[in-house]
């Protein structure tokens, strides 16, 4: 990729960085990186924001290690507005932000612990609010209030943040929803863990509690569960544990497409990857509630009364308008949604299946994504650029209807950093179409494509299947959409079949095997010749089915006569030489003459054009230095 001219890498400048935060301002052309004691943007300006002496030493007074514990690690970075950013970290085991007094409850003390943040208007934000990491939280943050999930509940929420995000149910903005993205991990009556559940939370933005009780807790919130699983035989389903999750956000923002990244060790080591829509995450909040009796029941669907407005609504006009905010709703109310947090159905992915699995032990450990969603000429495609323990995947996946099947195109394998590292982020611009990506050896930019490395070749380009690309005629180029470039209206690309055979026009392939042949690198050697070697030879590739032919060869084998004739005709020398040149209307030579006798002549090509081919029509020099010096006498050489 350096070679290529394809990434740009800062590196730190010898500060380690927190690759897990950063943010991408497109408005000011700037990527923030937080950094261990530092805050860096794309200028490489730096903004010193190291711990004190005495946050240090009291840090190393509550049993901390100087290094690397007793440091200020960047956790929180949001947009705060058009001229500042809101920043937090760990402040030496003491947080802190900049435009806050304080860090506490809004950054956590451990610069290993998860976090999850979104500002909108307000910060909303998943930690752990102590010390010890026993009181996980949803917060949302303002100046004048602070409003969260019941302290020191494990019951309600016992999570490992993932991911979060505003995403509006209609244009009432009063009716916003808070999305969470979390694990917890389930425990039964005796308090034995029964394994790790994937869970998406919701609270409504504008939620300000009870006024008798919940009084600063959400008066909204509720969880279901996001199933990502493999189908298998009598009903059996493998579940993942979510890693990280991306929100895809389109020209409706109200239904971004969800994809989320998991884990399992249950019953195999694997990771996949499923995908969501809104439609059907909202029909399971807007679905049954969840209820047991105790805790080592099964879960069954509430089939009480359920009091008005329903709980987990929000105080909007597109729900009655009879509530100006959640203070004014019944106890009723606030006292069945404290009780019943949980749903009943789940959330289940698109096609009811992931749509990448990697299930092959001692495959790569994959830790991020990002998804980018491409127009092609056959439709959208989703282009997932997927993080390991070492590059960077970059991925289609195609479904099948008539299958019922998903089929993975693994485009490019990118390795980013010289020295391998786990990737720790990815953010993607589709505006200036770079991907950034993040790890502890540093901060990369890189397009996203680059469509010349699949070669000029009609069949390369369309085999490569990369929705970005499409061969235009003479080279594999960036594909734009009709009406972009009206100019450019030849275009080949197939990313759903790659039928290049249908595009491209290829050749079917006859092969030889003799023992006076060796196939070498450079081509095939010929031990000694024989006169029914004459013919056609080609080098030709199969991919799909498809054969392409890079290059072909037509071979005369002459009589030994022939051959000293003709390379001794002192009359044919000089015209021959310029025939192959610039051909003229009368050669003094019939280049036919050269053809071996069993060849009929009204079947044969003129064999000059076999020269041209075997040296390339496009370098007249090479072939006017080619001529010369096997064709012409020294005195006629100019």
């Amino acid at each position: 990729l350096w070679q290529m001219n394809r990434t740009w890498i800062f590196q730190g400048r010898g500060v380690p960085l927190q690759p897990q935060t950063m943010l991408l301002d497109e408005s000011h052309q700037r990527l923030y990186v937080g950094a261990k004691n530092a805050l860096f943007s794309l200028n490489l300006d730096r903004i010193n924001w190291a711990s004190t002496e005495f946050q240090i030493e009291e840090c190393m007074m509550k049993g901390r290690e100087k290094q690397p514990e007793c440091a200020n690690y960047i956790k929180v970075l949001q947009k705060y507005n058009q001229t500042h950013l809101l920043v937090c970290g760990t402040g030496a085991f003491n947080p802190i932000c900049a435009l806050v007094k304080s860090g506490k409850g809004r950054c956590p003390f451990d610069p290993n612990s998860s976090c999850m943040s979104t500002l909108h208007g307000e910060l909303y934000i998943g930690l752990y609010t102590d010390y010890w990491e026993n009181d996980g939280a949803l917060c949302r943050l303002n100046h004048h209030t602070y409003t969260r999930t019941e302290r020191n509940d494990r019951q309600q929420l016992n999570p490992k943040f993932v991911g979060s995000a505003v995403i509006p149910d209609n244009d009432d903005r009063d009716d916003n929803k808070v999305y969470f993205f979390f694990t917890e991990r389930e425990t039964d009556g005796e308090g034995v863990n029964r394994g790790i559940l994937t869970h998406i939370g919701r609270v409504c933005a504008n939620d300000q509690g009870g006024q008798r009780m919940l009084v600063n807790r959400w008066s909204s919130f509720l969880k279901t569960r996001l199933i990502c699983s493999v189908p298998g035989p009598n009903g059996i389903d493998t579940h993942f544990d979510n890693l990280d999750v991306f929100v895809l956000t389109k020209k409706d923002e109200k239904n971004p497409e969800i994809f989320g990244l998991f884990s399992t060790t249950a019953v195999f080591k694997g990771y996949a990857v499923c995908m969501y829509h809104m439609e059907d995450i909202r029909a399971a909040f807007n679905g049954p509630f969840a209820y047991r009796e105790k805790l080592e029941h099964h879960w069954t669907p509430y089939e009480g009364r359920v009091p008005y407005p329903r709980p987990g609504s929000c105080a909007s006009k597109v729900n009655g308008g009879g509530f100006s905010n959640s203070k004014e709703f019944p106890d009723e109310v606030l006292r069945f949604v404290r009780s019943h947090p949980v749903m009943y159905r789940p959330v289940l992915p698109h096609h009811h299946r992931p749509i990448l699995l990697q299930s092959e032990p001692g495959r790569r450990k994959l830790t991020q994504i990002a998804v980018d969603k491409v127009q092609a000429q056959d439709g959208h495609y989703h282009v997932l650029y997927i993080g390991t323990d070492s590059v960077v995947l970059k991925v289609i996946t195609i479904y099948n209807k008539d299958t019922d099947t998903v089929e993975e195109v693994l485009l490019e394998e990118l390795q980013i950093f010289k020295v391998p590292a786990p990737i720790k982020e990815i953010i993607i611009s589709p505006k200036r179409q770079q991907l950034y990506v993040g790890s502890e050896v540093g901060v990369a930019q890189i397009r996203l494509h680059q469509c010349d490395l699949y070669g000029s070749a009609c069949a390369d380009c369309c085999l490569a299947r990369d929705p970005y690309c499409a061969w235009d005629g003479l080279t594999c180029s960036r594909y734009y959409p009709a009406g972009v470039f009206t100019k450019r209206r030849f275009r080949r690309q197939d990313i759903r079949h790659g039928n290049a055979v249908q595009l491209c026009n290829g050749l079917q392939i006859d092969v030889i095997g003799d023992e006076r042949v060796i196939v070498m690198s450079h081509g095939l050697l010929f031990l000694h010749v024989r006169s029914s070697d004459a013919g056609m030879y080609v080098c030709q590739t199969v991919e799909h089915g498809y054969v392409h032919t890079l290059l072909r060869i037509n071979l005369h084998v002459l009589r030994g006569e022939i051959l000293q004739t003709a390379m001794h005709k002192p009359d044919g020398v000089s015209a021959q030489c310029h025939f192959i040149l610039v051909p003229a209307p009368a050669p003094s030579v019939n280049p036919r003459s050269l053809q071996p006798p069993s060849v009929p002549a009204s079947n044969s090509r003129v064999w000059y054009k076999e020269f041209l081919q075997l040296i390339g029509y496009g370098d007249a020099q090479k072939v006017e230095e080619y001529c010369e010096r096997v064709w012409c006498s020294d005195k006629k050489r100019k």
